[in-house]
């Protein structure tokens, strides 16, 4: 990081996004200089200008400027329509050389190549409310204005079948309006490159094939032969990414190393197939070819025994009965919420901001900012998202010791959001948001209710009471949660992204669903896990979630005034400054480059870290800021040469600063 008399460096935390887009000399540099475009390297079509001239507006905040007619009817920032999607999916197939290479396609991603910063604050400034021409520097004469925004750009990760081969292409999406209709889209290739030795996520139809496969193989029906199992309809086969452990899972594959369960009652759709562990059969399917390559029955292992109580069924289905002693508490809005939604853009309490969503990260926050009455529009951030998640076991027992799974780089949070149609854990009044998808055949598919947005009663803001005149004072806290939930496998996750009335943003990730068990032998247990049933435990694992937080602490679009500082409570040494030996406080560092800003918490001096604007001030002459306060937090148990730990090096420690760089949106998973 450069010092605090030096030009701060833009930051990103836990990884980085791209290169940062200079606009010394004008807004319009950000897109017509192609060394400010290192994704596609190109420059697009030039675009048209036009000088501003007098407004009559009587928003005082646009007076005197030209608020454009905007060419697109959607945001730089929207996630990419179904429309869209479409487009670009059926642009790439005919950029295909033959029909056997088009044939052989396989859409694993289609998202949206977001723009450089100086677009999306043009688009706010001049095209879409609430109009913000504050968010652009000033210039002499006054600013340049195109009279439309550059041609929105979907980013396509394509696996073909045929050759084994991952490729990225970038497709440029122009809008074409019709007088008589509501316009249609078109599409032209950017660029496209092949990405040697790596495979893209896995996609839910390569785990139904994968699974029909298994099932079909002799020697695996065999092998459940010899534990009871008759009937296929029972038994689960669970596709997991084959991992790193050695040569042999080299990425010039594509492997799975599935996990088998099975049921008791094929009729009962509830059941916990997830209760009874299938151990000690090793299955290798080639995801390319879809082919069993490897098979061994090492050891029969007897099934946990059929349990009432694994099923989440209600009580009377379980030999129990339900809770009948809880009465209803209903949350009710009768004027409707305090929130307001134009699009994707959300405004409530102060703040504005916008939501996005990714096939891989889910919920993407764009844009944060905080209206403050006396200097107007506060940005906070530019991008907030959660964008690995690595779920590590500690079991060196077969299989278990093999279960490192990326869930976000593997699988796709986003792919595997829930319809919160089909069950919704808020309460009040919910505004949801849908979200499109491509399949893995380049159809687009559209998840429902998605996204969930309401606002929570959340206890106490702020209480005191005068001990003198006995008068109390209260303030309620009320927050707004932008939230979804996935499933992936056995396990649910909820990610919410809670704002505060004080100026607090939370990020939290709730867990739920169903442990992955494994089988125990009668008589044995365990060292590695807990007993929660006979012949059944829990292998012990750790979670880790990684958020990369791209900050602009009170700076517009390329603008670099944040540094980061370390914060420690020290103690003071007994002497003339100590001499009651009480006395501590709290130190700060300048975090000046990546190998120093690699960093880990400490709850002993309290340690925590600010993302601080350099030329900013408050009330009391400090720099203003944003504190990232860690909350519960560890590192890696596992050992130094753990396996995982050569794809997972930044779990390594817990929070990493790093220059902005546009292509730098996922932590590395260097393998060496």
């Amino acid at each position: 990081m450069a010092t605090a008399q030096e030009k701060a460096t833009p930051t990103s935390f836990a990884s980085a996004a791209g290169k940062a887009a200079a606009a010394a000399d004008g807004v319009l540099q950000s897109w017509t200089d192609p060394s400010q475009d290192p994704i596609t390297k190109r420059s697009p079509a030039p675009v048209s200008l036009i000088l501003p001239v007098s407004s009559l507006s009587s928003d005082p905040n646009t007076k005197g400027i030209t608020i454009m007619t905007r060419a697109q009817t959607c945001h730089p920032l929207d996630p990419l329509t179904a429309a869209e999607i479409s487009v670009a999916v059926a642009t790439v197939r005919a950029a295909g050389a033959t029909p056997e290479v088009r044939d052989s396609m396989r859409f694993v991603e289609v998202v949206l190549l977001e723009p450089v910063k100086h677009v999306v604050a043009l688009a706010d400034a001049y095209f879409f409310p609430p109009f913000q021409p504050s968010l652009l520097p000033r210039t002499k004469g006054g600013p340049v204005i195109p009279t439309k925004l550059p041609p929105r750009r979907a980013r396509l990760v394509v696996y073909s079948k045929r050759s084994n081969e991952t490729s990225i292409w970038i497709v440029e999406l122009s809008e074409v309006r019709a007088t008589t209709r509501g316009g249609h889209h078109r599409g032209k290739v950017i660029s496209s490159e092949v990405v040697p030795n790596v495979q893209p996520p896995m996609d839910a139809v390569e785990y139904a094939e994968c699974e029909a496969v298994v099932k079909d193989f002799p020697p695996f029906r065999e092998a459940m032969k010899k534990r009871g199992i008759d009937d296929m309809d029972l038994v689960m086969v669970d596709p997991w990414c084959a991992g790193y452990h050695s040569d042999s899972d080299a990425p010039s594959r594509r492997l799975a190393k599935p996990l088998i369960f099975c049921r008791t009652e094929s009729d009962c759709p509830m059941e916990n197939g997830y209760a009874r562990p299938v151990e000690g059969i090793h299955v290798l399917v080639d995801m390319q070819n879809m082919v069993v390559i490897e098979f061994e029955d090492r050891k029969l292992i007897p099934l946990p025994p059929a349990d009432p109580l694994r099923n989440y069924t209600s009580g009377e289905t379980r030999g129990g009965v339900d809770r009948s002693d809880i009465k209803p508490l209903q949350i009710i809005q009768p004027e409707g919420p305090s929130f307001r939604v134009s699009g994707h853009f959300i405004e409530w309490q102060k703040w504005n901001f916008r939501i996005g969503f990714t096939p891989r990260e889910g919920l993407v926050i764009y844009s944060v900012a905080y209206v403050d009455d006396g200097r107007g529009r506060r940005p906070v951030a530019h991008r907030l998202s959660f964008v690995e998640m690595v779920v590590p076991y500690g079991d060196p027992n077969d299989p278990h010791y093999r279960k490192n799974a990326f869930d976000a780089g593997e699988d796709g949070l986003g792919k595997n959001a829930h319809s919160l149609k089909k069950g919704c854990d808020c309460l009040g009044y919910i505004k949801y948001f849908d979200a499109h998808f491509t399949n893995f055949t380049g159809g687009v598919e559209t998840i429902e209710n998605c996204v969930c947005l309401h606002e929570e009663d959340h206890g106490i803001l702020w209480k005191h009471q005068d001990w003198r005149t006995g008068l109390a004072e209260v303030r309620r806290s009320r927050r707004l949660s932008v939230s979804f939930v996935c499933t992936v496998a056995n396990y649910e996750y909820g990610f919410f992204w809670h704002f505060y009335q004080d100026g607090k943003i939370e990020a939290e990730v709730k867990l739920t669903g169903i442990l992955s068990l494994g089988a125990l032998p009668p008589g044995e247990t365990r060292k590695y896990g807990t007993t929660i049933a006979p012949g059944l435990y829990a292998p012990v694992h750790q979670h880790f979630f990684v958020a990369r937080m791209d900050m602009a602490v009170d700076c517009r679009p390329g603008e670099t005034f944040n540094q980061v500082v370390e914060v420690n409570v020290k103690i003071e040494e007994p002497g003339k400054d100590n001499v009651h030996n009480n006395a501590f406080y709290a130190e700060e560092e300048l975090l000046k480059s990546e190998l120093q800003a690699m960093r880990d918490c400490n709850p002993l001096s309290a340690r925590h870290w600010i993302i601080r604007n350099t030329r900013t001030v408050n009330r009391s002459g400090q720099l203003t800021g944003y504190k990232l306060m860690p909350g519960s937090n560890c590192l890696p148990l596992a050992g130094s040469e753990a396996k995982f730990l050569r794809r997972a090096a930044f779990l390594k420690h817990n929070v990493w600063v790093t220059p902005y760089a546009r292509d730098e949106m996922y932590p590395w998973r260097r393998v060496s």
